[in-house]
């Protein structure tokens, strides 16, 4: 545990304990919430091949979960910490317009 908080440079276990049910609850909400939304697109196991459905279903769920971490941690008073990981996340996938545009609009 140590060594997750030193790399998060995070102080205390109450803390991470508020981070790892950040995590929980939003992975859990995301993975409830692709069902609708792929419903609601059209993207259903009857009218797709299941390896088709299924890699839209998780190209689905991915920016749901980003955003939802973001928006949680906020709820759980760790927006900081989680629009970090989130930066940080952007920029490795080479997207990191994308949160420069958005902190241009948080200043």
């Amino acid at each position: 545990m140590n060594k997750l908080k030193k790399r998060w440079n995070i102080n205390s276990n109450w803390q991470l304990l508020i981070i790892f049910i950040v995590f929980s609850i939003t992975g859990s909400t995301a993975a409830y919430l692709t069902n609708p939304v792929t419903s609601f697109i059209g993207i259903t196991k009857e009218n797709l091949h299941w390896s088709i459905y299924w890699l839209l279903r998780i190209l689905i769920l991915f920016p749901i979960y980003q955003v939802l971490l973001v928006f949680i941690g906020g709820i759980f008073g760790q927006f900081k910490f989680f629009w970090e990981f989130e930066k940080k996340m952007l920029f490795r996938m080479k997207l990191g317009f994308i949160a420069n545009y958005i902190d241009n609009k948080l200043k």
